[in-house]
């Protein structure tokens, strides 16, 4: 019991702490890429997915003409995923400002409307974008100067996250959280998972499209298989805002911890050490042992009920346990208890390992996602 006890403990805070600490033990790739000027800048073509998109696509689209890159470097295509509203003839009128639409044959999902996409692009490199996310009018000139350095295969923007009125969203510290693990990624093996809204990716990168994997996780992983790397950098931005109904959020998260667990199950070379080294670690630490913290909490909570009679130790680590249940449940019931950092923590990393417990069971019951239904912002 005593065994299962401190192993659980373990598990539970190796992929949020202790696996960030092992990253910074790990010695830093060193490296700065160069400054390049605009008459070297290379050929992108900007891919935005879209899927019912009606409301928000002229607002992307007059953000994505307003970027600064050459036009004659810039190729600007727009993803429809079998739209059944009026998002494509929005986009056709853009054709004059050189916004080219593919639209899927199929309604498969975000990737498979990414691949038709990708099948006619141009560009020598790729930038993915969902309509949900504003892009700085500096942002592909910047991208472009990390690609200068041959190592790098993808680039991943970084997320600001804000809700409706503006302020920082229940998701701001996790953010933060993600993307200073992501900093720690960049610097060692690459990352094993970009900004899914907002990266870019040399073309050769993107050549083994699984569309029944995340391209998030799919890019990341081609860039390793090739001998490249995937960095996040803290100067590109992609800017969205929190959802309108938690409802759809929690069903994206499901959809996403799902896509992600058949990701790994497809391509589980990416597990073995010897094949794939430091990376091979990362994806364990980052992705699968953090899949499995909803099952060590609920079996550290378990042991601690039958210790706590045996000893001080174990009845305090119960108490601790409980109490931070409880400020979970009252944020559960009162949206003004959310507000508090206090609360509001433990809530969102309880909401996400349930949606993680829920994602795991719905993945080995045979559940599995292809086709996306963008949240409301």
């Amino acid at each position: 019991m005593k065994t299962i006890f401190f192993l659980s403990a373990f598990f539970c805070c190796f992929s949020y702490f202790i696996y960030p600490l092992i990253l910074k033990v790990i010695p830093a790739r060193k490296s700065s890429p160069p400054e390049i000027s605009k008459n070297v800048l290379p050929r992108m073509t900007l891919i935005v997915t879209a899927h019912n998109e009606e409301a928000r696509i002229q607002e992307k689209l007059e953000n994505t003409l307003a970027i600064d890159y050459p036009d004659e470097l810039l190729e600007v295509i727009v993803a429809s995923d079998c739209s059944e509203d009026n998002t494509d003839e929005i986009v056709a009128a853009y054709h004059q400002y050189g916004v080219r639409l593919v639209r899927a044959d199929e309604r498969k999902g975000k990737e498979y409307a990414q691949l038709c996409a990708i099948q006619v692009a141009k560009g020598d490199i790729l930038v993915f974008s969902d309509v949900a996310t504003k892009i700085e009018s500096d942002a592909l000139v910047k991208l472009a100067r990390y690609f200068d350095a041959p190592l790098v295969g993808a680039v991943s923007s970084e997320d600001r996250f804000i809700s409706q009125d503006g302020t920082v969203a229940g998701e701001g510290a996790y953010v933060k959280y993600e993307m200073w693990l992501r900093r720690l990624e960049s610097q060692r093996a690459g990352l094993v998972g970009l900004s899914g809204s907002f990266f870019a990716a040399r073309k050769q990168v993107c050549e083994a499209w699984d569309i029944a994997s995340p391209s998030d996780f799919n890019t990341a992983l081609n860039c390793a298989k090739l001998g490249f790397i995937a960095i996040s950098v803290s100067d590109v931005v992609g800017i969205y805002r929190d959802v309108k109904d938690p409802g759809l959020e929690y069903r994206r998260k499901l959809r996403t911890i799902i896509r992600g667990i058949t990701a790994i199950s497809r391509h589980s070379e990416v597990l073995n050490p010897f094949k794939m080294g430091l990376f091979s670690f990362q994806v364990w630490s980052h992705k699968v042992l953090r899949w499995a913290v909803p099952w060590f909490m609920a079996l550290l909570l378990f042991v601690s009920i039958f210790l706590s009679m045996q000893h001080w130790f174990f009845a305090t680590a119960l108490a601790a346990q409980v109490g931070f249940y409880a400020l979970v449940v009252a944020g559960a019931f009162s949206r003004e208890l959310r507000n508090h950092t206090l609360i509001k923590i433990p809530y969102f990393f309880v909401q996400v390992n349930i949606a993680i417990a829920f994602a795991t069971i719905k993945f080995f019951s045979g559940e599995r996602m292809t086709t996306w239904t963008p949240s409301e912002r």
